[in-house]
């Protein structure tokens, strides 16, 4: 199987670099930047969980025109960039089973307005681009991957299994669209707080007002969810669970405000507050962080810390 990577930052060097030093064939698919002409010239470094690191060669293509063939596609862009990303790559990915595993609502809809074939689910492993060239694997999680829309076949079945036998296990779910929700739930009780505050994820275990929040956004997320009809089991536990995982980690969201770029906020508290509206569920705290990191956005576009 012949998988593209459509995306260079964090997660997607991270899931093309593994797949390609465990053999399999892959093709990273991103646009010019350092990065990619470090991976290039040097190959991409691993920086793997237990402290070893090795480098290894990744084919890199910038122009759709000549990607190759692909048999599926893993889609890894920040949410906010994946329509115009697959709109860019629409021709090349036109016979592959696309697959998101983004942070996020809305990706697999987007995605399946564009190809004929559409795979959805989640990953909890974390990953750092720590310098042009290198990414810095965080964490170990699960990944769960499903069939969201196209033809009812073994394509999340193969594609599972070419990611679990290099070292990403992952499992085949029927209702990728449970997964998703409760991975926004985590996202939602995780991420805007620990951007703002500028703290790592296991505060909000260990600090009362880190906890209270985390509470209080998952709650009323999932209210949302299960408007929604999805059974999110218990969420906040999930989310306390995950933040003492990951106490070290530094959230996706806080590492792109202190970089200075666009964050996913739009598709996990905004668009818990989009949905909380269509029922008529009031979500305050979701609001508020969402209007909080969009004014932290807004000041880093304007030069300001």
């Amino acid at each position: 199987m012949h998988v593209g990577v459509l995306g260079a930052g964090s997660m997607g060097s991270l899931f093309a670099g593994l797949l390609a030093a465990d053999g399999a064939a892959t093709t990273l698919l991103a646009h010019e930047g350092p990065h990619v002409d470090a991976i290039r010239e040097r190959g991409l470094r691993i920086e793997c969980v237990d402290g070893s690191s090795d480098a290894v060669g990744v084919e890199v293509v910038t122009d759709p025109a000549a990607a190759p063939s692909l048999d599926a596609a893993l889609v890894f862009v920040k949410s906010h960039a994946t329509a115009d990303a697959a709109d860019e790559w629409r021709g090349a990915l036109a016979d592959a089973h696309v697959a998101t595993l983004q942070n996020g609502l809305g990706n697999a809809e987007t995605l399946a307005g564009r190809f004929e074939s559409v795979l959805a689910g989640t990953t909890s492993h974390g990953a750092v681009v720590a310098d042009p060239g290198v990414v810095r694997h965080a964490g170990v999680g699960d990944t769960r991957l499903g069939r969201w829309d196209g033809p009812t076949d073994d394509a999340p079945a193969r594609l599972a299994a070419t990611l679990s036998v290099a070292g990403i296990d992952t499992a085949v779910v029927t209702d990728p669209r449970t997964a998703l929700w409760h991975k926004v739930l985590v996202n939602v009780g995780i991420n805007a707080s620990t951007a703002l505050a500028r703290v790592e994820n296991g505060a909000l275990a260990e600090h009362a007002s880190g906890s209270r929040l985390l509470r209080r956004a998952v709650a009323e997320a999932a209210r949302v969810a299960r408007a929604e009809g999805v059974d999110v089991g218990d969420p906040i536990a999930e989310a306390v669970t995950v933040a003492e995982r990951t106490a070290s980690n530094v959230s996706s969201m806080r590492q792109d405000v202190e970089a200075g770029r666009e964050t996913e906020i739009e598709a996990l508290h905004g668009a818990v507050v989009a949905r909380a509206a269509e029922h008529d569920l009031p979500a305050p705290v979701n609001r508020t962080l969402a209007d909080l990191v969009r004014l932290a956005q807004a000041a880093s576009e304007r030069g300001h810390p």
